[in-house]
């Protein structure tokens, strides 16, 4: 069994699924597909030029956040992928790289991925807020309104297909509802932009450091998962 195989079946038996049902039998020992999840060479340097653009802004954006920060952390992937994946803020290991879910939680962001047959660089990953905030504090309303216009110009520019928002910080500014994360999730609900000519389906779900600590709930945010597979094939 290939390392890729192998670390889908280990996120899938941790979310409590046992078995599958499929219309055919699917061969786990048989070597992974490419994925055909970005649109390919879609104007892309005029997007790296606008989102080198915006972070140029937010450097030079004066946040209180950035005094007790380290690095700026905007985003890792492919700019022109079909499927943005939106977390909270960076945490430590993030602020010592300056790279979007390199920890633990993004160890286990991989794996969520891969259970998906994606890789992390078919998606582009970012967060609400871009410092990380003291002691790993969860970002305040100012904070997310201080920054959110940063990650709405991200999806203007990167105009993904599909949102998967990763915990209640990301769903807040992103769905703009005060309604908690489990009353959110498990459905899909539409992000509109005034900038662009349709809008995006959305889907929240639960952050993997979440996840690392609550167990549990591996197998709702797997639920949210197959729902996000199923729209990229029927995309495809």
């Amino acid at each position: 069994m290939n390392q890729s195989n192998k670390k889908n079946l280990e996120f899938i038996v941790n979310s409590g699924v046992n078995y599958f049902l499929q219309d055919s039998p699917r061969n786990w020992f048989e070597s992974e597909k490419k994925s055909e999840l970005s649109n390919a060479n879609i104007n892309y340097g005029d997007k790296k030029n606008q989102i080198d653009d915006v972070i140029n802004d937010i450097k030079n954006h004066s946040s209180n956040l950035q005094k007790s920060a380290n690095k700026l952390v905007v985003y890792d992937g492919n700019l022109n992928a079909k499927v943005m994946l939106i977390g909270e803020a960076p945490g430590r290991d993030e602020d010592q790289q300056g790279i979007p879910f390199v920890g633990r939680a993004g160890q286990l962001l991989n794996k969520m991925l891969l259970a998906i047959n994606l890789q992390r660089e078919d998606v582009y990953i970012t967060n609400v807020v871009n410092w990380r905030p003291p002691d790993n504090r969860t970002p305040n309303d100012d904070e997310i309104l201080e920054f959110l216009p940063f990650l709405q110009r991200q999806i203007d520019i990167i105009k993904p297909k599909f949102i998967f928002l990763l915990g209640g910080v990301a769903a807040k500014a992103i769905l703009s509802t005060p309604l908690a994360l489990g009353k959110l999730r498990g459905k899909w609900h539409e992000y509109k932009s005034l900038n662009l000519e349709v809008s995006i389906p959305t889907i929240a779900s639960y952050h993997p450091a979440f996840l690392l600590r609550s167990p549990q709930y591996k197998k709702y945010s797997w639920e949210d998962l197959q729902m996000l597979q199923e729209k990229l094939k029927n995309e495809s």
